[in-house]
């Protein structure tokens, strides 16, 4: 097994008064030649907006974008005619493909809104440009659910990319543990702890740390505290 870690504090930070973000990865202002992406996961932002606040018409193409709502309301619009609000509970998901722009506010005047961004890269350029807006399956204390998967794979209530990729979420009680098997041989998997504190692959992991690991084919996440987890399984190639 190979293993690339991520501590919380050492990421990427900015602070525009309407938007703290934290980046994982390499984007805008932060670069760090090191951390550019883990396979193909490229962006892996962790966003505050402050209310009445956000992300104006803005264009992308070419990439496939996961947004994980974590508090309050996120109103959404794009250059297909969709107009949505996205609470938590429930995921975005949208290929830009040939092309798109979107914008992403606040719904609320009074509240702050949190929300994780994700990018993947496509298996594939000139995609058609598609949105869906998901409430996945309830997850159950201890069991891992699949809110993401590739396209033809996971049912109604799972989000589908253009690319061999698997999103999991774990809500584990201190003590519990789970083993995580990886779908493809040339995946790895990017584990990142939203809350509570983890041990996997002879690491802990607490509060927005993130680990990559890749040329394994499980492993397993054992909570040390109650914890929830966001597992991203990608690619390793281009």
């Amino acid at each position: 097994m190979n293993k690339t870690i991520h501590r919380a504090n050492t990421r990427g930070h900015a602070d525009h008064g309407w938007l703290d973000t934290y980046h994982t990865f390499s984007f805008a202002d932060y670069y760090d030649p090191r951390r550019i992406r883990f396979g193909t996961l490229r962006v892996l932002n962790d966003d505050t907006i402050a209310p009445g606040e956000g992300f104006g018409t803005h264009p992308h193409n070419d990439m496939e974008i996961v947004t994980v709502a974590l508090e309050g309301a996120l109103l959404h619009g794009d250059s297909m005619g969709n107009m949505k609000v996205l609470h938590p509970g429930e995921i975005q998901v949208m290929s830009a493909g040939t092309g798109i722009t979107h914008s992403e506010m606040n719904a609320s005047e009074t509240d702050r809104a949190k929300l994780l961004q994700i990018w993947v890269f496509p298996d594939a350029k000139n995609h058609t440009p598609r949105y869906s807006q998901i409430e996945p399956e309830p997850a159950k204390r201890n069991e891992l659910r699949t809110i993401v998967a590739p396209e033809g794979n996971g049912g109604e209530r799972v989000g589908h990319l253009h690319q061999n990729a698997w999103f999991s979420t774990l809500d584990l009680d201190k003590g519990g543990a789970i083993d995580y098997r990886i779908h493809t041989p040339a995946n790895g998997a990017y584990i990142f702890v939203i809350e509570g504190a983890i041990e996997t692959a002879g690491e802990i992991l607490r509060h927005r740390d993130g680990m990559g690991v890749w040329d394994t084919d499980q492993f397993r996440i054992e909570a040390t505290a109650d914890a929830q987890v966001l597992i991203i399984e990608v690619p390793m190639g281009n």
